[in-house]
């Protein structure tokens, strides 16, 4: 590499020229400046962080430059941990206000953003799928699997992992972190590889708690379709999955729960700890003691933030009860 500015030869690694300090990726970074404009004038945050983080690895460690953009990719990371959900059924609420008209555009307005987010998981899921990493690594663990339990759990089980990772693949686009397709083990589950890290620590647990929750949802469809159809297979694949997730609410990094931990101020840390008393109340299960107590040593020992995060605190504890509730559900034996 020869700098384009004073014609230096230039290490590979190098980020700026260390005679005329011309930046190696001039060109590059004004793209990605273009294209995170274009981004926040379309009120784009995710987008615009996408464009910011690949910015950040073309520029030198400890520069100017470098210092601004992080400023930058934490402010946009808040806006994104923090939806305008809110904001917007204000809006609505007090448009209602003004007639049955406006109601009724307020109701179709939330369900066409419903009816949106449910087609956008749709496509990542089908995206995933498309990746001959992924598909090849499922394939294996489902012919594992299948070869211990069957065929049609071993399918349902493979799905509910896929859908856990694609939770954290959903969550890392809405931050604009670059990460891989998931890539499965067969008897250990699957995993996404980041190239890059969360920004903070409640950023770190809407990614890390994202997989529990798409994978509650997946348990929750096992269980609704073993609840019409009567199929044992259905309602097995619900309790499994359910249990896996709990087990990965562990608090301990790299788990998921360790990363909602993360984000958890002391105080929070111990009502934690308390509505997994009452997840082990409702499912008498060994994992939810071992979960428990984890979370108490964390409590007292282990490093925490002066201020907490009080949804992360809420998805944790209702994620850790309603798959307590999940791994009570009876599994009929087929005649």
């Amino acid at each position: 590499m020869y700098c384009a500015g004073c014609g230096s030869e230039l290490a590979p690694s190098l980020r700026a020229c260390p005679v005329c300090h011309r930046l190696v990726h001039q060109a590059a970074l004004e793209d990605l400046a273009a294209a995170a404009d274009r981004a926040r004038r379309a009120g784009d945050a995710s987008a615009e962080l996408l464009s910011w983080r690949s910015a950040s690895e073309l520029l030198p460690a400890g520069s100017r430059q470098l210092a601004q953009l992080s400023g930058r990719i934490e402010e946009l990371s808040r806006q994104v941990a923090t939806p305008a959900e809110a904001k917007k059924r204000a809006n609505l609420g007090g448009a209602g206000k003004t007639g049955l008209a406006a109601t009724i555009g307020a109701v179709l307005w939330k369900l066409k953003l419903v009816l949106l987010a449910l087609l956008g998981k749709a496509k990542l899921l089908l995206l995933g799928l498309s990746k001959a990493g992924t598909l090849l690594t499922m394939l294996l663990s489902f012919g594992a699997y299948w070869a211990l339990w069957g065929w049609k759990f071993a399918a349902g089980l493979v799905l509910s992992i896929y859908v856990h990772e694609m939770g954290h693949v959903a969550a890392l686009r809405r931050f604009g972190i670059p990460a891989t397709a998931p890539m499965f083990i067969p008897g250990l589950g699957a995993f996404v590889r980041l190239k890059q890290r969360p920004a903070s620590p409640v950023e770190d647990a809407r990614v890390g708690l994202a997989g529990p929750i798409w994978g509650l949802g997946a348990a929750l469809a096992a269980w609704g379709v073993g609840a019409a159809t009567g199929a044992p297979a259905w309602m097995a694949i619900a309790r499994a999955g359910a249990w896996i997730n709990l087990f990965n609410l562990l608090p301990i990094a790299p788990l998921d729960g360790g990363r909602g931990f993360h984000a958890l101020s002391r105080p929070q840390r111990w009502l934690a700890a308390a509505a997994l008393a009452a997840a082990w109340w409702i499912s008498r299960d060994g994992l939810v003691i071992l979960l428990g107590l984890v979370a108490i040593g964390q409590a007292m020992a282990g490093k925490t933030v002066p201020q907490g995060d009080r949804r992360t605190l809420f998805e944790y504890a209702g994620l850790v009860l309603a798959f307590a509730a999940l791994t009570k559900l009876p599994v009929p034996v087929p005649p």
